[in-house]
């Protein structure tokens, strides 16, 4: 137990949300009264924000305060919220020449998750759909080599889209479970998963005809949303060996039907790790704790850093490089376009007034758009202080204090989550470690100016493990391994992203709480399913107030 206490700047916060009825009870001017318990702090001294409102997922932790970051962490939120464009001058220039959206915002309403999309085509256009497409080879569950590993749905002129996303569609189809979707005494609900269409002619190498379909092969396509920001600088400060001790732990008690990922942990040891691919790499080996497919180490070098990079092609100085499809299809179909041919000497003019790349204005027009296309000595198009700024707000983002800490059917609700299991995979707390920040790619190397808020010695409530689980539902996630979702805050995101749904789960499919909890337990052989049957036996009254801690945490 601990006595609460507000920073200057959450004082402030309190006066506009007292009334609230997510608060604490309260003193007459707003200041809650009385020991509260530490999962109330779910970030911990140093990484929790006081405020519930519909920017509660954009507060600055105090670290960054205490740090003195904040002008830094303001400066990185504009570069999250506002569009790039494709001038190449004046801010947040550098757009293209293709990418997946023109800002991190549209990906990340409300600094959250994604918001589930209906029926019909999918757009990207509009900030909220925070979908990525995975596309595949199902035999292998390999990414395809013919698109960027997230498909890019837009370009500048004169270039045109990698995939065209008027011709993708996404249709929802009810699905019954093994329960008949009932509960035993009575209380129904609804279930529903998402599929997707990507024809062929969808994808403008093949249109061009550069793309054989031999080439292309077999391919399935799956839905992943973007998850919430806020947090993953806690989440950073885990030490490696308490990551270690957890996988350690759950390989002995051999709960898991599924076991764990091989390709991660087997025998009490890693069997893989991240290493940076970057020329700067240090070399070393960390383990993977960032995305649902576990594909990124540390937060320095993890999904933010790549996607400031990846979503918008805005080449920094440490990626010169533009992001495009492994097999180079979609710069040879540029290459080879005679309407991307005519316009190209003039939009290379204005990407390079200088001719400081001679390979770009040869008598060759086709090789020159291969040159440009392909070039790893682009100029940096984002300063060196963007960057810093970026990842001083990505990794001072705080994560909401627990709402409804005092209500008994949230206290009761705490309880059932641990009696029934659930708190195996989503464990409720780590303790964080010294914190030393460590940048596979080695651009955060603690020399001055490029300082991040740290959060050393906290005790943080994320409700995960940090491990992946199958959970084998219909049209599951890519390989069936997803990492444990942290839960803090979730309760929030209808009000933080404005969506009709909760959106919980990979792909959104759970539009309330409940559903996400019942797709647990779809298959036999998923690694929650008796946890669910477990579930199923509470009473309904016990079963809502399971719901009501989950939407309060």
């Amino acid at each position: 137990m601990k006595k609460f206490h507000y920073l200057l700047g959450a004082l402030i916060f309190v006066g506009f949300t007292a009334c609230s009825d997510d608060e604490p009870t309260s003193a007459p001017d707003g200041t809650p009264s009385g020991e509260l318990p530490d999962w109330y702090y779910a970030g911990g001294e140093l990484g929790t924000a006081f405020i519930t409102t519909s920017a509660a997922f954009e507060q600055p932790t105090p670290a960054v305060e205490n740090a003195g970051l904040t002008l830094s962490f303001k400066r990185g939120e504009q570069l999250f919220e506002k569009n790039f464009v494709s001038n190449t001058d004046g801010v947040r220039g550098g757009l293209g020449p293709t990418y997946l959206r023109s800002s991190c915002m549209h990906c990340h309403p409300g600094y959250g998750h994604g918001k589930s999309q209906p029926n019909g085509t999918f757009r990207t256009n509009e900030i909220g759909n925070g979908y990525l497409l995975v596309v595949y080879n199902p035999e292998t569950n390999a990414y395809v080599n013919w698109l960027a590993g997230m498909p890019q749905g837009h370009a500048v002129a004169p270039f045109e889209a990698p995939l065209d996303e008027s011709q993708i569609t996404i249709t929802w189809h009810d699905y019954t479970d093994n329960f008949g979707n009932k509960f035993e005494d009575g209380e129904t609900y609804k279930l529903r998963y998402p599929e997707v269409d990507l024809p062929k002619e969808a994808v403008y190498a093949y249109r061009q005809g550069i793309l054989s379909d031999a080439e292309m092969g077999e391919y399935d396509v799956r839905l992943e949303s973007t998850i919430g920001i806020y947090g993953t600088g806690l989440l950073d400060a885990i030490t490696d060996e308490d990551l270690k001790e957890q996988y350690a732990k759950e390989e002995k008690d051999g709960f898991m039907k599924n076991g764990l990922n091989p390709a991660f942990f087997a025998n009490g040891d890693w069997t893989g790790q991240y290493t940076s691919k970057e020329a700067t790499s240090d070399g070393k080996k960390y383990p993977y704790r960032f995305t649902y497919a576990l594909s990124r180490g540390p937060l320095q070098d993890a999904a933010g850093a790549n996607a400031f990079w990846n979503i918008t092609n805005v080449t920094r100085s440490d990626r010169k490089y533009h992001y495009k499809d492994a097999g180079g299809f979609y710069a040879k179909a540029a290459a080879a376009d005679p309407n991307v041919q005519s316009a190209f000497p003039a939009y290379i003019a204005q990407v390079d007034p200088d001719k400081k790349h001679p390979e770009w204005f040869t008598g060759d027009v086709e090789q020159n758009i291969l040159n440009y296309m392909n070039s790893t000595n682009l100029d940096a198009e984002a300063t060196d202080q963007n960057y810093i700024d970026l990842m001083v707000w990505h990794r001072g983002l705080a994560v909401p204090a627990v709402r409804n800490i005092e209500d008994e059917d949230v206290k009761r609700g705490k309880e059932l989550f641990e009696e029934i299991g659930c708190a195996y995979c989503h464990r409720p707390s780590w303790t964080t470690g010294s914190d030393e920040i460590r940048d596979p790619a080695q651009f955060f190397n603690g020399s001055q100016g490029r300082e991040l808020p740290r959060y050393p010695n906290q005790t943080i409530w994320p409700y995960t493990d940090m491990v992946q689980h199958k959970l084998l539902m219909i049209n599951d996630i890519r390989t069936g391994w997803c990492r444990t979702t942290p839960l803090w805050g979730r309760g929030l995101h209808q009000r933080c992203t404005g969506s009709e749904y909760i959106d919980r789960l990979h792909d959104c499919r759970a539009r309330t709480t409940l559903e996400a909890i019942m797709w647990h337990g779809t298959n036999e052989q998923s690694d929650a399913y008796e946890t669910v049957v477990e579930f199923r036996k509470l009473s309904k009254t016990d079963r809502d107030a399971v719901i009501k801690f989950l939407d309060s945490i």
